[in-house]
């Protein structure tokens, strides 16, 4: 794992950041802070790209646009912030998160899929997670697997929108997660542009986190 790359807007927990807006400054707390366990397995939908289109096609012919928000988790490890992911088999990296139901709002529904991902069952309803602003968007616009971080002009009814959302976490938690499933904390670093490990949005979120000063609060 390749850590010599800076990091910029990178401060010491120790010093005040004067900033007039607060909300540009992110706290971020210590990875061993964090306790991490297993629960049951989540079922998986072996499908093929086809299968995905046809599903997508059925889900907009019933529902219309189809929303999905994902939230942007980050933890610092050896100095350096950290973007928690999700693999499924060792392959793939996915941010927390899903599709909305139908009526449900942004916020609702990541809460509702952080809980189901990350903690246990019983504790779903009552866990607080701190959902912050939107860091960013990216659409569908037709029956295709391509996605866009703007809507083309040519998509004037798009199929898919998906949503970034900042969400801070509390100088501990216990994360729960189903036995199928990793969650890896992966530097900042070596996400950033690299499409080819883990996509165009998750390799984008370096990106989108670059107006923030990260503030590692050591504990």
């Amino acid at each position: 794992m390749n850590m010599e790359t800076i990091i910029p807007h990178l401060v010491n927990g120790d010093n005040q950041i004067q900033n007039d807006n607060q909300d540009l400054v992110l706290n971020i707390y210590p990875l061993n802070n964090y306790y991490f366990a297993s629960k049951e397995a989540v079922p998986f939908k072996d499908e093929t790209i086809a299968d995905r289109i046809l599903r997508i096609k059925s889900n907009y012919s019933a529902h219309g646009l189809r929303t999905c928000v994902e939230a942007v988790l980050v933890v610092e490890l050896f100095k350096h912030p950290h973007l928690l992911l999700l693999q499924v088999r060792n392959s793939k990296y996915k941010l927390p998160g899903g599709r909305l139901r139908p009526g449900e709002s942004d916020v609702d529904g990541l809460k509702r899929k952080l809980s189901s991902k990350l903690s246990a069952e019983e504790d779903s309803i009552g866990l607080n997670w701190e959902v912050g602003e939107c860091l960013g968007m990216w659409w569908r616009p037709d029956f295709e697997t391509l996605l866009y971080p703007y809507l083309p002009p040519s998509g004037k009814r798009p199929k898919e929108c998906t949503k970034l959302f900042l969400v801070k976490l509390p100088e501990s938690r216990k994360f729960i997660v189903p036995r199928n499933l990793k969650l890896l904390a992966v530097p900042l670093c070596q996400i950033h542009d690299n499409q080819k490990t883990y996509g165009p949005i998750i390799s984008g979120v370096p990106q989108l986190l670059s107006k923030f000063s990260i503030n590692i609060v050591e504990l």
